[in-house]
């Protein structure tokens, strides 16, 4: 393709990388399922959405907006006028694909050949032209998805299909909702996990999360409900008893269980924001607080001293350091690039303490573990501060 701009004659490249605005159009069949709490439908339109689609089209045989009032959707139906529509990608998808966000996104940043059409096995379509208007008005006009394809298949060149083919589970058999619900809870688990939080409380979390989908329970109760119990759980700290300590323990590993939920439910359920982060990151602080004081606490009236309370001081203070050192990584749930700091810092900070916690109550000497914790966390901030002292930010 070429156009003139003051004389000069420009040769576009042969291909192009879309910015992160284009055009879903979201066509039948429309399956009527709810997948991880949500009707799917408005799940595709919610995951467009995050992914940062300017538009969002519902190509449906009649205007409707069941499950989908509160969203960007446009009802594009038989006859009716398309939108104006503006991006050179358009993605054309069957409404019995559950989607996660980045496959979405992919979708309109892979390089494609410019007036290009690419279809995978799915039935899944990515058009990328100057005239994404003319996409929109075949779907308008096309009796079905077949149609459409062998209509955009006679206008455009062919291109092979966009490879990431797992960002995507279709529904086309009974027994494929489940399916599809485990895959996506499985694609809720973070980054930076360590190894028994991976193994065993991500198990246990994602189970809680999957029955709690389809309640009326939001991420920010669930983030009060994990912080009370582990309050709850920081008093039995306060007795020198190794059953009252281990009963303390474990109610901070349901805590930390529990607190797995509310992230998972957020983003299972497109309900995160900024606040709900907040609530979360500062109330899993204060509970790790309450746990250092209630230890010093039990141990100096055990001992009749004064001076375990210095260790859980220093404790709580550094915790409280970090966490405003860290905040704005966390809330942001930014990857941390830099080297072997980086990575130490992600390594002590995981939750796999908890466990040894756990083992140390049995004996009733959880006073041990606010030794380490008083050793441990002023190291724990001195990094985080030498790490943003190497890159400016925590990013």
């Amino acid at each position: 393709m070429k156009g003139r701009a003051a004389g000069v004659t420009a040769v576009a490249p042969d291909s192009t990388q879309a910015a992160a605005d284009g055009t879903l159009v979201i066509v039948p069949p429309i399956t009527d399922c709810v997948v991880g709490g949500l009707p799917l439908l408005r799940r595709i339109v919610l995951a467009a959405t995050a992914a940062g689609y300017g538009q969002i089209l519902v190509r449906c045989p009649a205007p409707t907006t069941d499950g989908l009032s509160g969203t960007r959707a446009t009802m594009l139906t038989l006859g009716s006028a398309p939108p104006t529509v503006s991006g050179r990608r358009v993605v054309v998808m069957p409404a019995n694909v559950v989607p996660q966000t980045r496959w979405l996104r992919s979708l309109l940043e892979a390089p494609m050949k410019r007036e290009s059409l690419a279809v995978d096995r799915g039935l899944i379509a990515v058009v990328d032209t100057d005239d994404p208007g003319a996409v929109v008005r075949a779907t308008a006009r096309a009796a079905d998805t077949a149609a459409l394809l062998t209509e955009l298949g006679q206008t455009f060149a062919h291109a092979p299909p966009l490879a990431d083919v797992e960002g995507r589970f279709p529904i086309v058999a009974t027994g494929d909702v489940a399916r599809a619900e485990r895959w996506l809870l499985r694609s809720l688990i973070k980054q930076r996990e360590g190894f028994m939080s991976r193994h065993f409380e991500r198990r246990v979390s994602l189970a809680l999360t999957r029955r709690l989908a389809n309640t009326s329970i939001t991420p920010n109760m669930m983030t009060v409900i994990s912080g009370a119990v582990g309050l709850l759980g920081a008093t039995f700290f306060l007795s020198p008893a190794p059953r009252w300590q281990l009963t303390g323990a474990l109610l901070f590993l349901a805590h930390s269980i529990l607190d797995g939920c509310d992230g998972e439910l957020a983003r299972l359920k497109f309900q995160h924001s900024r606040w709900g982060a907040v609530l979360d990151f500062w109330c899993d602080n204060v509970v790790h607080v309450a746990v250092f004081l209630c230890i010093a606490v039990g141990w100096s009236w055990d001992i009749g001293a004064a001076w375990p309370l210095g260790l859980g001081a220093v404790a709580s203070v550094a915790t409280v350091g970090s966490a405003a050192v860290f905040f704005g990584r966390i809330i942001e749930d930014r990857v941390e690039a830099g080297g072997a700091v980086a990575r130490v810092v992600d390594a002590l900070g995981a939750r796999d303490f908890i466990y040894i916690v756990i083992l140390m109550s049995a004996f009733g000497k959880a006073k041990w573990f606010l030794v380490a914790a008083a050793i441990g966390a002023p190291m724990y901030l001195a990094l985080a501060i030498v790490l943003i002292g190497r890159h400016g930010r925590v990013r």
